[in-house]
This record gives structure tokens, sequence and C-alpha cells, in this order.
């Protein structure tokens, strides 16, 4: 009867780390798949959502697993999902911070437990690999855009409403690119009103009121996909999509793509990287380097740029 008893306490562990009764899989040199946990600030906003997806997608696909979990820009929560990370024996995080210094000491906590660590958007003290990108320059490049629209479609001249988001120091540099840009490249456009926006619901609802105070405005740069598909929404239940009415922004989501086909307000959205299967590749990539002990040649790896428009929508467009 002790012995029954030893044997059924071992089977109920072994369950709880194979999943139910399903035994654990093994790679052809004998190692366990990799077990990913990956934590972004929300999922609400359609260009995370969408990235989660194509990454758990491509991670299933090479037999590994992958747990993706949003903290709703809450650094308490975030941490809290480390933490549970670590317990769960990940064998990498991919983090997005709600902020930057508030993650670095569970993140520590990680990697003196074994575990790698990826850092999307910030070069983090605590990780072995940080995807960035030059947000000024971004910034710089969606200004760069709006402005040779204000040249070529309004004379120079154009009331211009900014969406961004300065509660992130990224965010808040790629805002300032844009200013930058049009302020530079556009002199005589004047920009009248800037409100912060990260989703399509706050895009819809701060558009609404820039439009009743600046009726007149007719460009619009947005620092994310939410922010300028809602202005498109707002835009179009105004009224004020014209052939000279122009949104310019990054992510080129989905939605932003489908508008921009439609010959809606979204005319040009620069995708950073490529497409969604684009950069589920290139995190796999990293997750299997790291996963796999091998050498890293810098910790920076910056993203590349692509302004997509009416003329080359189609190469994303449901990519």
């Amino acid at each position: 009867m002790k012995t029954l008893k030893i044997g059924l306490i071992i089977t109920a562990v072994g369950l709880l780390f194979t999943g139910c009764g399903r035994q654990e899989t093994v790679n052809e040199d004998g190692t366990s798949p990799v077990k990913i946990g990956m934590t972004v600030q929300s999922l609400s906003n359609p260009t995370w959502a969408g990235y989660c997806q194509a990454i758990e997608k491509k991670v299933k696909e090479q037999g590994g697993r992958i747990n993706y979990v949003a903290c709703d820009s809450n650094v308490g929560k975030q941490v809290t999902q480390i933490e549970n990370f670590i317990s769960s024996g990940v064998d990498v995080i991919i983090i997005h911070p709600a902020d930057p210094r508030g993650v670095e000491f569970a993140l520590k906590q990680a990697r003196e437990n074994g575990i790698k660590v990826i850092a999307w958007d910030d070069n983090l003290e605590n990780a072995d690999l940080a995807w960035l990108i030059d947000n000024h320059e971004l910034g710089y490049t969606i200004g760069e855009h709006a402005a040779k629209w204000i040249n070529e479609k309004l004379d120079g001249n154009a009331e211009v409403a900014i969406l961004n988001y300065p509660q992130l120091p990224i965010l808040l540099d790629r805002g300032n690119g844009i200013v930058d840009a049009i302020t530079e490249l556009a002199p005589q456009a004047k920009i009248v009103a800037q409100s912060s926006a990260i989703d399509t619901k706050e895009g819809i609802e701060k558009m609404e009121t820039i439009f009743q105070s600046n009726p007149n405005v007719k460009v619009v740069c947005s620092i994310g996909g939410g922010g300028s598909v809602g202005a498109n929404e707002a835009a179009k239940a105004a009224g004020k999509v014209t052939y000279d009415f122009g949104i310019f922004a990054a992510d080129a989501t989905q939605p932003e793509l489908s508008a921009m086909k439609n010959n809606e307000g979204i005319r040009m959205s620069v995708t950073v990287t490529g497409t969604n299967k684009d950069i589920a590749d290139k995190i796999w990539q990293m997750v299997s380097q790291l996963h796999a002990d091998e050498a890293v040649e810098t910790k920076e790896v910056f993203r590349v740029f692509i302004p997509v428009t009416h003329d080359n929508v189609d190469e994303y467009l449901g990519k």
C-alpha cells in the first residue's frame, strides 16, 4: 500500500509538468522544447495583438510553447507576470516593459535563474538582447511623409494634429521626431493640437475633440496604429476624408492597410521590420539563438523602417 501511494504521488507530480498526462516532447538532440513567457503593455492595441498571435503561431510550428499576457500598462502587474514566468520555469522571457526601471529587478532575478531575456523597444540592463527602434528617426519618417503631403497637396499650408503618447519615453521620442520633421520640412504648416492616444478608442475620442476645436485640420500624425485607426474612424464620421486629408502613422496594422487600400484617411504607415510574419520569424531567430546559448555579436539589434502607402499596400495587406 505504501508503494502504491508513492507511485500515485509521483504520477500526480508528473501530471503537473506534462500538461494533464501528455508526455513532454523532446527534440532530436534530446533537449526539451523552448518555453517562452511574453508580457506586453496591451492587447487591446491591434498592433500588439497581431504581433503576439503571429509569434504564437511561429513558436507552435517550431514545437515550442508560449504564454503571452498583457499588463495593461501596470508595472506592478508586469512584475507579477515575470515572477510567474520564473516560477513556471520558462526558458526565455520576452518583455515590452510598462516601466523600464520598474521591471529591472524582476528581470535580474529571472536571469539569475538561468532565464534569457529579450527586451522589446527598451535597452534594459537585465536583458540578453534588446530589439530596438530609433524612435526619433521613426517619428521623423512619419513627419517627413506628412510634410511631403502638406507641400504637394496643400501648398505647404496646413493645420496639423498629432496623436502622441508622452507617458512612455520611447513614444515621447517618436512624437518629438514627428514635430521636428514637420517644423523643418513644412515650416508654414501649423501644429494646432497634440493629444495622447495609444489605441483606437482613444484615437476616436481625441480626434472628435480636436475636430470640434480645430475643424480645419487636414493632416494627422499618430505615433502608432491604434491612434491612426481611431483618427480615421473619427474623420469618416465627421465627413473629413477628402482628397487632401491625410493620416500618417507607424505600425501598418491590417486595419490601417485596409483603410489605405480603400482610399480612406490613412495615407501612409511605417511598418517596422515588415509583416507580422516577418516579426515572428525574427523573434523566433533570437529566441532560438539564446536558447542554444549561441554567442551574440551585439546586444542591441535595431529594426528597419518600411513606409507603406497605397502604392505598395498589397505587399503587406493580409500578410
